[in-house]
C-alpha cells in the first residue's frame, strides 16, 4: 500500500483566509471526503471571504478519477472566493494543469519550485 493522504491546515484572521494543503501520493476520493467538511466550516458565515491557498503538490502522483473531479467540484464552490493559489511542484505537468486551470478559475495560479518562493508571492 502506497502513502497518500491531503493534508489541510487553516489560518483565519477576520474575512482573510490562509489555506494550506499538503498533497502526498495518489489523491483519492476520501481524502476529499475528510477535507471537505473542514473546509466548509472554515468558510461558514462568511460573506466575502479573501481565500489565499498555498498546495504543496512536491510529492503529490496525482488523482484517481472520482478525486480529480472532487477537486474540480472544490474549485466550482469556491469560484471567485480564492484570491491567489500558489502551487509547489517540480512536475511539469503540474505546471501545465495550473496554466489551463487559469482559464477556468477567476484567481490567480502560480507555480512555484520552493514554498519560500510560493509564500512571498501569497504575500504580495
Amino acid at each position: 500500500m502506497s502513502e497518500h493522504g491531503l493534508f489541510i491546515d487553516i489560518e483565519r484572521t477576520e474575512n482573510h483566509i490562509f489555506v494550506t494543503f499538503k498533497a502526498i501520493g495518489k489523491l483519492k476520493h476520501d481524502d476529499y471526503e475528510k477535507i471537505n467538511p473542514i473546509l466548509d466550516k472554515a468558510l461558514k458565515n462568511l460573506s466575502n471571504p479573501n481565500i489565499d491557498v498555498l498546495l504543496d503538490a512536491s510529492q503529490l502522483e496525482g488523482w484517481e478519477l472520482r478525486a480529480a473531479w472532487d477537486d474540480i467540484k472544490i474549485g466550482i464552490k469556491y469560484a471567485g472566493k480564492f484570491n491567489k493559489i500558489a502551487i509547489v511542484t517540480h512536475k511539469n505537468w503540474l505546471e501545465v494543469s495550473s496554466k489551463i486551470a487559469n482559464w477556468f478559475i477567476a484567481s490567480e495560479i502560480q507555480t512555484f519550485e520552493s514554498e519560500s518562493s510560493a509564500i512571498d508571492w501569497l504575500k504580495r
